[in-house]
């Protein structure tokens, strides 16, 4: 792990009041040299916020610094001991008198012996360690919040986050800002179904990029209630604030702008009740932030290159210092910091060149235990992908959560979301969201920021490249990047605690985790760790054990005796076929992930895991009258469950589905239902692979029985084969759905029809359907409204009032989708896909309804016309294609496969356009009457030697008026976009490798 002084020490802290709690030093004897320790930290601690600080750059601090670390990993190693010792005495002493702590280390004198005596010579240790310090002259820095308000009222010309309503038009450039402003008024002048008075709209993007700006264009309040002519007497309470606001709103038409709002709860928490009753109707909330949860909102993107040079150039008079800085955001950053205290002028001066001194500026603002969790990413491979999950459990195994609170993972996941995801990823730009996730659950780091933070862990951690051997010692963490990596290289790190893996490792018959005995993190991939399997039960300390896609088989036997285990992952260990009975012994875990294996055997008494957060892969398997389903009901605070091969139920054991009891897991926000695919790859069911009429009533009672719990956020529905739904997915049953947010279906072999109780369901976000072959119609029964499930009359009349996302793929047979004009849906619909269809053409209503369509993508379609709200158009394949009209807002295009189409018209704002056809003779005639300022084309070699010349001529002309064109063709299927022509009009430059001679020859 990376420690930072003064957030460890808070965790030791808390280690400490745990076992006082639990009476656990009484029971061993050693509650004096226990009380000692936490003196000996509590003094330690009032100056380690400053020794953090130093020990960055200064290699005196760096020294006395690696000897307090190295004490307090040791005093976690005993604290462990001791907490293992007493879990021990409880589980195998019945005798009321064991309670006696003499007559504890009468019959175990060795174990007393050793635990006193390890804590006396500790003590000592870290006596020295403070008379140490006194060289140093540390000072007491306070709470972070305390340091934080000192260090900013203390730097001159430092500007609040309090927002102007001044416009500086020095740092607009480029046209996209107008084109932002212009589609953020539209919004905000549109009208819609679905909002009672008051529309908040958001604008997001990451920091820097201008949201403020933008907002300021529109319109920017500074005080709600000093603006709206009321009187708050003087008063900051918000008791006495919020009805002031009321009174001096009250049947006013308003419109409201929140600037940098952190979180979703800025509109939620503060103002929402209170404009809702007293705002005129019409009134519009404008927010601008980083949190994606707001909705309808409009993103604000990056500059494109032209655009960040010319802001750069407008800026050329400041003072400027990057050392290695890739994107315009990381030169904002400086831009912002403004004066550094003179501390941080020595450290940044005593940094090497090649660290971004911006970084450290930010980071140095961070909280102690924020500060943890972004060192930690930096032990992360950075090819490889990281969930949520998986690093909130990580979090929880070093010790970085370590509230009071029972529900780690709920705090886990508000840190990750409000404040470690918005704050230091998004805000600081020193960690980026992946994009292509839902939920944007995946994050990397770029390679400058990690090169920092690997700068500030570097005698802790340690990256292991392939090739490598001989390791020094390190303090206390690994990192391997390697894709092969000699085991043998790291026997040297016996103090290991955190060890990360991807790929695969060299290794012998002897080799073993017994030379890890401090070992708490381990992470693998990808890794042959089999040969392992019999020592892992030495590793007493173990709180995470991930072990994915591995070749093990099997868990030892005495896997109970790791007390301390609190997250199991055997993701994609196809190997793998049965969990060992003693695994009902841990007590402390929190996860378990048996996802992609092939188990076939669930110890009976698996209820007695009563602590279990998150369990996924969990196998539906049936013996006699017995099924491992009834072992789920006793685990009420799982917050995540994923049950596999639910075909195995049998009609005898149907009711084993009730006693699973998902209704009564009020904790449950993520669940998924899957049943093994009757599906080939083509989409088609498998030859053989029919279902019977037994079967299909069998899955039908086994998921009707399943009906989940009302806090369910995201479902997952796989392989099942049943011909209608669930009842509780059905319009009279959807109320348990009530706070869903994302649907997403896989593989529905004989479903015929889409779900109609998803349409009033309000919550929901994002749908997503793949590979449903039976259905050909998708009829007005989906849009319907069911008016008894809405909490608000108002709302009745609107399908679908939140849905921001909707991805239909694999229906092969789909041709048919009715939506009249009429019907109101889909108010906020975005992004929408229909790819692998046989759907030829749009409904009415999509065109007319959709209003805040921006991107789609579209296959097999026969005409698309009057999509007057859509900016970002994919086309692909569509053989019968023959024309666009109509799009009015249309900026980028992207034609692939679509030889017919002849006609491209009613496109205005079309900026950019690529097109793909490696078939393709010559360039469309529609190019003409196209006025783009960026052209990408991929087509047969032949044509684009005819334009290579730069020369007029049939091709040349149809696009030689565009700005910026690239073209490519391929050199056969394994040398993509060998040949390129790139084109730009003023100033003329024309570039390609299509030579001469192979022009003139044509080889």
């Amino acid at each position: 792990m990376a420690m930072v002084l003064d957030a460890f020490a808070s965790y030791m802290q808390s280690m400490l009041a745990k076992m006082a709690a639990e009476e656990v030093h009484l029971l061993l004897g050693v509650s004096v040299e226990i009380d000692k320790m936490g003196d000996k930290l509590k003094d330690l601690k009032n100056f380690l916020a400053d020794a953090d600080r130093r020990n960055i750059t200064n290699k005196s601090v760096q020294e006395w610094v690696g000897l307090l670390k190295r004490a307090m990993y040791d005093a976690t190693d005993i604290l462990d001991l001791c907490q293992l010792k007493a879990m021990e005495r409880g589980t195998s002493s019945v005798d009321v008198r064991c309670l006696n702590p003499l007559l504890f280390c009468i019959q175990n004198p060795f174990h007393a012996h050793d635990i006193g005596s390890r804590m006396k010579r500790l003590n000592k240790r870290l006596d020295s360690i403070k008379e140490q310090s006194a060289a140093f002259g540390f000072i007491n820095l306070g709470s972070y919040e305390d340091r934080c308000w000192n260090m900013h009222a203390s730097r001159p010309g430092n500007r609040s986050r309090e927002t102007s309503g001044e416009l500086d038009r020095s740092g607009l450039v480029g046209e996209k800002i107008e084109e932002d402003t212009k589609a953020l008024v539209e919004i905000l002048l549109t009208e819609k179904e679905g909002y009672n008075k008051i529309m908040v709209v958001a604008i997001v993007g990451v920091g820097g990029i201008s949201k403020t700006t933008l907002a300021k264009k529109v319109e920017l309040l500074k005080t709600a209630i000093t603006l709206a002519g009321g009187d708050r007497h003087g008063q900051n309470a918000l008791a006495v604030l919020q009805p002031a606001l009321t009174t001096a709103l009250t049947g006013k038409k308003l419109l409201l702008v929140m600037d940098d709002a952190w979180s979703h709860k800025a509109w939620g928490d503060v103002f929402e009740t209170n404009l809702a009753c007293a705002a005129a109707q019409g009134s519009r909330i404008l927010v601008t932030t980083r949190d994606e949860r707001l909705r309808p909102y409009h993103r604000v993107d990056k500059l494109n290159d032209e655009d960040a040079w010319s802001l750069l150039k407008k800026q050329e008079t400041m003072s400027i210092c990057v050392s290695s800085g890739p994107t315009l955001l990381k030169i904002n950053n400086i831009y912002a910091l403004g004066p550094q205290t003179p501390k941080q002028q020595t450290i940044v001066s005593e940094m090497p060149e090649e660290l971004n001194y911006a970084i450290y500026i930010s980071y140095e603002d961070l909280p102690p235990s924020v500060k943890q969790c972004f060192l930690y990413y930096s032990l992360l491979p950075k090819n490889a992908v990281f969930h949520k999950s998986c690093i909130i459990g990580m979090w929880i195994s070093e010790g970085f959560l370590h509230e009071t609170l029972d529900d780690l993972e709920e705090l886990g996941s508000r840190y990750y979301n409000e404040y470690v995801f918005y704050t230091i990823m998004i805000l600081r730009n020193l960690i980026q969201p992946n994009i292509e996730y839902v939920d944007q659950n995946v994050c990397s780091m770029h390679d400058v920021v990690r090169a920092f933070a690997q700068f500030v862990v570097r005698d802790e951690a340690l990256a292991a490249h392939s090739g490598q051997s001989g390791l020094i010692s390190k303090l206390r963490s690994e990192l391997s990047e390697s894709h092969e990596l000699d085991w043998s290289s790291l026997h040297a790190q016996k103090t290991l605690r955190t060890l990360i893996s991807v790929g695969h490792i060299n290794m012998n018959l002897r080799d073993s985790f017994i030379d890890f005995p401090c070992l708490r993190t381990l992470h693998t991939d990808y890794t042959n760790v089999a040969l392992l399997v019999k020592s892992l039960d030495e590793l007493k300390h173990l709180r995470y054990m991930s072990v994915e896609r591995s070749d093990i088989s099997s868990l030892p036997d005495k896997i109970g005796n790791m007390k301390f285990l609190q997250y199991i992952s055997l993701e994609g260990c196809e190997q793998f076929v049965k969990v060992p009975h003693s695994i009902v012994k841990l007590g402390k875990l929190r996860c378990l992930i048996f996802r992609e294996t092939c188990i076939n055997w669930i110890p009976r008494g698996f209820c007695a895991l009563t602590n279990l957060r998150a369990l996924h892969g969990f196998p539906a398997l049936v013996d006699g009258d017995w099924s491992s389903l009834e072992e789920l009901g006793p685990l009420s605070l799982l917050r995540a469950l994923g049950l596999e091969v639910l075909e195995n139920v049998s009609a005898a054991a149907t009711s084993s589905a009730t006693k699973v009891r998902l209704g009564e897991k009020v904790h449950l926000t993520y669940l998924r239902l899957s049943c093994s695919s009757r599906l080939g790859d083509d989409g088609l069911i498998k030859a053989g692979e029919g279902v019977s009429e037994e079967e299909d009533r069998q899955i039908e009672e086994v998921f009707d029985e399943l009906c989940t719990p009302p806090t369910l956020d995201r479902l997952e529905i796989v392989g099942y084969f049943g011909q209608r739904l669930s009842r509780w997915m059905m319009s009279t049953s959807a109320s348990s759905l009530q706070s869903l947010r994302i649907l997403m279906v896989e593989d529905l072999a004989c479903c015929t029809e889409m779900p109609d109780g998803l349409s009033q369901l309000p919550c929901l976000q994002f749908i997503q359907i793949f590979r449903a072959p039976s259905i050909k119609r998708v009829g007005p029964e989906f849009l319907q409204p069911c008016c008894h499930l809405s909490p608000r009359p108002s709302q009745a009349t609107v399908a679908f009032p939140r849905l921001h996302e909707m991805n239909l793929s694999g229906m092969g047979e789909w041709e048919e989708w009715e939506w009249e004009e009429q019907m109101q849906a889909f108010p906020v619909l975005e992004e929408l896909l229909l790819d692998n269809c046989k759907l030829r053409r749009l409904p009415p209503g999509l065109a007319f309804q959709a209003k805040a369509l921006k991107q789609l993508y579209i296959q097999h379609v026969h005409f698309l016309e009057n999509l007057v709200y859509v900016v970002d158009l994919e086309v692909h394949q569509s053989p019968d294609l023959e024309r666009i009209t109509n799009l009015p807002k249309l900026q980028k295009l992207v034609i692939v496969k679509c030889p017919k189409l002849k006609v491209l018209e009613g496109v205005c704002a079309l900026q950019r356009l690529v097109l793909e056809d490696y078939e393709m003779e010559t360039l469309p005639e529609y190019m003409r009457g196209i006025n783009l300022s960026h052209f990408q084309l991929d087509s047969c070699l032949a044509l684009l030697t005819s334009i290579a010349t730069g020369q007029p001529g049939p091709e040349w002309d149809k696009f030689s008026h565009v700005q910026n064109v690239k073209a490519y063709a391929n050199d056969g299927p394994n040398n993509p976009r060998k040949w390129y022509v790139l084109y730009a009009k003023d100033p003329y430059n024309l570039e390609t490798n299509v030579n001469l001679s192979f022009m003139s020859t044509g080889k």
